[in-house]
Parts: C-alpha cells; sequence; structure tokens
C-alpha cells in the first residue's frame, strides 16, 4: 500500500531535495503535488486529501500551522521541516508530531515516513494535530499538555497534573496527581529532554520529579524527598547540589 503525500515548501531546490528523497528511498509514499505557499496548501489538502504533509514551519506566506487552522479537516500525518530550532519545537515535541531539521537526514526521514504509517494505522493522527494547535493557542501561563501513547490509545495530560515519572528499562511510568499510571513505551531520557525547563528535574537516575509536587526534603539517609502522593525519591548526589540550588530559588 502506497500513501499520498503532500511537500508544501516555498523554497524550490528544498522542495525538489525532499520530493527526490522521497521517490528514491520511500517506496510507499507517493508525492501528490507540492504547494509553495500557505493557500496552495490549504487548497491542495482539501482537494486531494493527502496520508502525510511535509510542512515547512516558515514560509513568506504564512506558517505550516495557518495551513492546519485553515484547512477543512485534518485527518492526515505531519511532517514539520524547519532549518533552525524554532520556537514551536517544544509544542510539536510535547504533541508527538514529528519534525526535521534542515538538510534533513536521509535516516531521519525514513524513521519519520515509518511513524506516520504507522500514526494513519492506528487512525490517531487528527489528535495529535488537535493537542498541537492547543498547545501552540494555551493561553500565556497556561501549561503545556502532553501526548501519551498507551496500548489502549493516547492520553493527553496537562504538565501541572504530573507528579512524577519513573523508569523501568525500555518503558516511562507517569504517575497523575488523580493516582492514576499511564505507561509508555519510551525511554525516560527522552522526557527528560522533553521536560527539561518546564519545572521538571531528573533527580535519580529512574526518577524525573514536579519540582512543585515535592511535599518535602530530608537530609538523612543520604537525602530523599516526599512527593505529594506520599512517595519517597531518593536524590542522586550528583544531582543533589543542583536540586538544592533550584529548591532555595524556587524557580518552580
Amino acid at each position: 500500500m502506497t500513501y499520498k503525500a503532500l511537500i508544501v515548501e516555498d523554497e524550490v531546490l528544498s522542495r525538489d531535495f525532499l520530493k527526490s528523497l522521497l521517490t528514491e528511498f520511500c517506496p510507499r509514499i507517493d508525492v501528490i503535488g507540492t504547494a509553495g505557499n500557505v493557500e496552495e496548501a490549504v487548497s491542495f489538502i482539501n482537494a486531494h486529501l493527502p496520508d502525510i504533509v511535509f510542512m515547512d514551519i516558515e514560509m513568506q506566506s504564512g506558517t505550516g500551522f495557518d495551513v492546519l487552522l485553515k484547512v477543512a479537516q485534518r485527518n492526515f500525518r505531519v511532517i514539520f521541516t524547519t532549518a533552525y530550532d524554532h520556537y514551536a519545537i517544544k509544542a510539536i515535541r510535547f504533541s508527538a508530531v514529528d519534525y526535521l531539521l534542515k538538510p534533513i537526514s536521509l535516516e531521519e526521514l525514513q524513521q519519520a515516513v515509518a511513524t506516520a504509517i504507522e500514526s494513519l494505522r492506528q487512525k490517531d493522527a487528527d489528535k495529535k494535530l488537535e493537542l498541537l494547535i492547543k498547545n501552540l493557542q494555551r493561553p500565556e501561563g497556561e501549561d503545556f499538555s502532553i501526548s501519551l501513547s498507551t496500548s489502549e490509545g493516547i492520553e493527553f495530560i496537562q504538565l501541572s497534573n504530573i507528579t512524577r515519572l519513573e523508569a523501568n528499562g525500555p518503558y516511562t511510568t507517569f504517575f497523575i496527581k488523580d493516582n492514576r499510571r499511564i505507561m509508555v513505551s519510551r525511554h525516560l531520557k527522552e522526557y527528560e529532554l522533553m521536560l527539561t525547563g518546564h519545572g521538571f528535574f531528573r533527580i535519580h537516575n529512574s526518577h524525573i520529579i514536579n519540582l512543585k509536587s515535592v511535599k518535602k526534603m530530608i537530609k538523612t539517609d543520604g537525602g530523599y524527598v516526599i512527593m505529594q502522593d506520599e512517595s519517597m525519591i531518593a536524590i542522586s548526589p550528583k544531582k543533589k547540589e543542583e536540586f538544592m540550588q533550584l529548591m532555595s530559588r524556587r524557580l518552580v
């Protein structure tokens, strides 16, 4: 089975390069068209209903997000492309939407295509795009929401509702303030990179905590914290100084 794809890119060389990569190295992708601006992209998507859209974030006529807001429906998978670490990358990551940094790596392109195809099979593309738009349009001061894929489906959880994360081999368990636990098949390291700068701290090799959910710090027995859910998490000796500085400055 092949999947219909649209390339939205206002730079001709970049557009042609991506098309050639897809044609030669991604046999399941059928590039049915290209668009050089927001209006062309909206018109093409509404008329031809592609399965996957490779979307440049910044164009002279607007942004890829403008396209998402204007299309009639969003039941396609998006892979964003950008030449730099765009301000919206955090929102894209939290929403579990793929992006590629230019110049595009063939290996990363093939992985993004494989992920997009799997997402289409699970019919969850539109949900992720809705979360992305919600994250981009959230009021100032409101937390991001994060997309968590489980064996039962996808859950969207606001960061402020997460107490802590715990590693279990290749899995990560999220402990939610309503006493639920959500296990996802991703390494803790991935979430460390995503959550840094949003009030979370990797206090131990196996634990990331929401600093706002720390109830008490105990200095004896090597040092540990008691969280609002009454769990006790050891403080890694290597992390103790940084943790103490964060808590003393109340940067959370």
